[in-house]
């Protein structure tokens, strides 16, 4: 069933999620901080655009929104201009940023003073998964506003599941993010160790990768980190504030994260390199001793 979207924030995660609506029959209009990027993705796959958040949501059965971080979200979506002054009661508005519980439950709470339903669903899957359509939604907020939402969602996700209440889906993305931040950094250790121990890191990679010590991370960055190629994917600068976002909430709620705020020192020593758009796999450089700005 075609429904009208209005779809907050054009950038490298934003971009082809909003495609993927248009590929899929619905009617979307968009809304990019610079018009001119708004434009050109109109020009290039269709849809309009809007020149304020207010006027791309009005008359939208869902408004989906990825931006940066908390304080982006709420430029865009709260205050007389934002995505929320535009809506009508019964639609609902769906937040894609990885963000904080605590910006959820504020959202939430401005959302159903005017009748809007409202979901948290920060995504995983990085750029590949957002062109492909293969992200992973985890999603907090009420039954029945996840059910008219989730065929929408399922345009650009091959698993779009709800975790809670309002605030369960940006919990669930912290746990995502922990996990990867250790992970990361055990494979930079691990094929740091290869390379000294003279190993063939290709070959390593490949038996390893039968086993026990297999990852997505493995699979798909392992040979790059060889090659120390970091000009792609999810960058350091990102990470860092998705991991400051973990800390913050481990604080609140008493969890121990002390790998975690060691990796997080850890991108802070490349962001200090210059590396703060190089992807999360740059890990190994602090151990290879390979700069580069």
């Amino acid at each position: 069933m075609t429904k009208r979207i209005a779809f907050i924030g054009l950038g490298v995660m934003g971009a082809p999620m909003a495609r993927h609506l248009i590929q899929k029959g619905h009617e979307v209009m968009v809304y990019n901080r610079s018009t001119a990027k708004a434009e050109a993705w109109v020009a290039a796959h269709g849809g309009r655009f809007a020149t304020l958040p207010r006027l791309a949501a009005r008359d939208a059965d869902l408004v989906a929104c990825c931006v940066g971080n908390d304080d982006d979200v709420r430029a865009v979506v709260l205050g007389p201009d934002g995505a929320l002054a535009g809506m009508e009661a019964g639609s609902v508005l769906v937040d894609h940023t990885t963000a904080s519980a605590e910006l959820a439950r504020e959202l939430a709470a401005a959302a159903a003073a005017r009748g809007v339903g409202f979901l948290d669903a920060p995504v995983s899957g990085g750029q590949a998964g957002a062109e492909n359509g293969a992200l992973t939604v985890m999603v907090g907020g009420e039954a029945a506003t996840f059910e008219i939402a989730q065929p929408v969602l399922s345009c650009y996700a091959r698993a779009v599941t709800l975790m809670g209440p309002v605030g369960a889906g940006q919990l669930t993305k912290m746990v995502n993010q922990i996990c990867i931040a250790g992970t990361v950094q055990g494979l930079s250790e691990a094929l740091n160790f290869a390379q000294k121990a003279g190993l063939d890191g290709d070959r390593v990679i490949d038996v390893i990768a039968k086993g026990a010590a297999q990852s997505w991370q493995m699979e798909n960055r392992g040979r790059t980190m060889l090659r120390d190629q970091f000009d792609f994917g999810f960058a350091v600068n990102w990470m860092r504030k998705d991991l400051a976002i973990c800390l913050e909430e481990a604080s609140r709620n008493g969890a121990a994260l002390p790998v975690t705020a060691i990796v997080d020192q850890l991108y802070a020593l490349l962001q200090a390199a210059g590396g703060g758009r190089w992807d999360t796999s740059s890990l190994i450089r602090n151990l290879s001793g390979t700069k580069r700005s």
